[in-house]
C-alpha cells in the first residue's frame, strides 16, 4: 500500500549502520580531541610498557648527515649575522692580529717601477 512506510532492503541497512558507525568514531575522536584533560583509559599491557627511544623525555638522536648539515647550516648563518652586523654598524673596529694584514706589498703597488718578466727580457736583449 502507498501510505506504508518504506522498508529498506539488507544492503541498505548495513550502509547506514556502517556510516552510522563512523560518525560515532568520528565523534568520539572530536571530543577526545577538544577535551584532552579527560585521559584515555585503558587496560591493555602493551600501554604500560616504556619506550626508551622515542619518549618526549629522550634525547633527540639525528643521524650524522643531518647533524653536519645542521652544523654546516648555524655556520653559514652566524657568518651572515657577523657580516649583516659589520653592514650595520661601520663605527665597531675591525679586529685582526694576522701579520699579512700589516706587511706593506712593495712589488704590486701602483708606485713601483714595472717589472719584465724573462720573455720580454730576452726579447728585449736581442734587440739591442
Amino acid at each position: 500500500r502507498y501510505s506504508a512506510p518504506e522498508t529498506e532492503d539488507v544492503e541498505e541497512a548495513n550502509e547506514r549502520a556502517r556510516v552510522l558507525a563512523d560518525a560515532k568514531a568520528l565523534k568520539k575522536s572530536a571530543v577526545d580531541y577538544m577535551h584532552p584533560e579527560i585521559g584515555i583509559k585503558s587496560t591493555d599491557g602493551a600501554c604500560f610498557g616504556r619506550n626508551y627511544f622515542e619518549r618526549p623525555s629522550a634525547p633527540e638522536m639525528e643521524e650524522d648527515e643531518f647533524a653536519d648539515e645542521r652544523a654546516d647550516v648555524l655556520a653559514d648563518a652566524l657568518a651572515l649575522k657577523r657580516a649583516a652586523m659589520d653592514y650595520l654598524h661601520p663605527e665597531i673596529a675591525v679586529k685582526s692580529t694576522d701579520g699579512a694584514c700589516f706587511g706593506r706589498n712593495y712589488f704590486s703597488r701602483y708606485s713601483a717601477p714595472e717589472t719584465e718578466d724573462v720573455e720580454e727580457a730576452n726579447e728585449h736583449a736581442q734587440i739591442l
